[in-house]
């Protein structure tokens, strides 16, 4: 029994290491990255002074009268 503790560790640690980086990468390529995409391919299209307008339109605000009151 002297030394199981060493002797697994050392087995199991650089096994723990390695899924724990694989799995990181995994993330970044398979979620995180598309997900960053996204977003920029959204708000290269945005115009908020747009969306304002419709929801200013649309009642939406209460301190804001839409434009045919």
């Amino acid at each position: 029994m002297r030394g199981l503790l060493a002797k697994r560790l050392r087995f199991h640690l650089p096994i723990a290491f390695t899924l724990a980086i694989t799995t990181a990468l995994a993330f970044k390529y398979t979620v995180a990255e598309p997900r960053k995409k996204a977003y920029a391919d959204f708000y290269r299209q945005y115009d908020a002074v747009k969306e304002f307008n419709a929801m200013r339109e649309a009642g939406i605000f209460e301190s804001v009268r839409p434009s045919g009151e």
